[in-house]
């Protein structure tokens, strides 16, 4: 990533792109000038705050952010349902946001200037392509919940004016553990890391961790093999499912969860060579190029094209 290059004294700003990724604990922005400099900062919030303490918080951080002075235009990655009247209808790990008028909060933090936003794996999706030069890519994050996103001929589908992508809601088992939504068997619900942790744990009899889960995976223990062999089957489930209808030339598989379980990504890839069907086989699969960093990139992808 490139260092931030100090402006000379006397010299005339280039103007610049702000991106910024909102999640549940964590808020990341990234400025790009267009003679190639590049800041960033970041800030966490607690969990339970009230959405207008949140907004406070966000609007301090930015006025504290000198980078923004040139900022032309401005894209937002959030990992909340928002609908056609720009109010957010669920945002599970902040709920206190439920009914918030987006588009207004986000343009009063930033008046005069034009604001985007779309859903984090969408626009995670948009930037991986862009990374691989990949104009029908299919993106799935595995971390917290599993999110995801399709480019096809660049760009994403269904779009900001039809809704996000939401492949974490995918049922692929009627009869699967419930999920936060409400419905069983959505993907989220099975091969998420918590769902996979909770069925290591199922299998084992006692708690699982994140580290005891890739410890248990180094050593070959029957319960975490089994663990991660539910979820790899059920990523290769929905990835095959849309490959059906859509046919994007690419996967690629990211988020925190996934970055931290390597034996993730050949699992799924054993799964998908077994579920292809003569002259349908499945896409490549491959790791994420950007990592943790998709979203906030494909956030700066959205506000370039403002």
């Amino acid at each position: 990533m490139p260092a931030p290059r100090d402006r000379q004294p006397g010299a005339t700003a280039a103007p610049g792109c702000l991106g910024i990724d909102i999640g549940g604990t964590k808020v990341a922005l990234r400025v790009e000038t267009d003679d190639g400099r590049t800041e960033e900062s970041a800030f966490t919030w607690g969990p339970h705050q009230d959405a207008e303490d949140d907004l406070s918080a966000l609007a301090a951080h930015l006025k504290a952010f000198p980078a923004l002075a040139d900022v032309r235009a401005v894209g937002v990655a959030v990992p909340a349902t928002v609908g056609p009247d720009e109010r957010i209808t669920a945002w599970p790990s902040r709920p206190a946001w439920t009914g918030l008028a987006l588009g207004p909060a986000l343009r009063g933090l930033f008046p005069g200037t034009p604001v985007a936003w779309a859903d984090d794996g969408d626009l995670g999706a948009l930037a991986e392509a862009d990374a691989a030069d990949c104009a029908h890519l299919l993106y799935v994050g595995v971390g917290t919940g599993v999110g995801g996103g399709l480019v096809l001929d660049g760009t994403l589908c269904p779009g900001p004016a039809r809704g996000s992508f939401e492949i974490g809601h995918l049922t692929i088992d009627q009869d699967g553990p419930e999920c936060v939504c409400g419905r069983r068997g959505c993907l989220q619900a099975t091969a998420s890391g918590p769902a996979t942790l909770a069925h290591a744990a199922a299998l084992r009899g006692a708690p699982v961790t994140f580290d005891e889960l890739r410890a248990g995976l180094r050593d070959h223990l029957p319960w975490a093999l089994t663990a991660l062999d539910r979820t790899a089957r059920a990523l290769a489930t929905a990835l095959t499912s849309v490959t059906e209808l859509l046919h994007p030339d690419r996967a690629v598989l990211g988020g925190g969860f996934a970055a931290g379980i390597p034996a993730l990504l050949p699992a799924v890839t054993t799964h998908l060579t077994a579920l292809a069907r003569p002259g349908h086989p499945t896409p490549p699969l491959a790791p994420a190029r950007l990592g943790g960093l998709s979203s906030l990139r494909g956030a700066l992808l959205l506000a370039r094209h403002l």
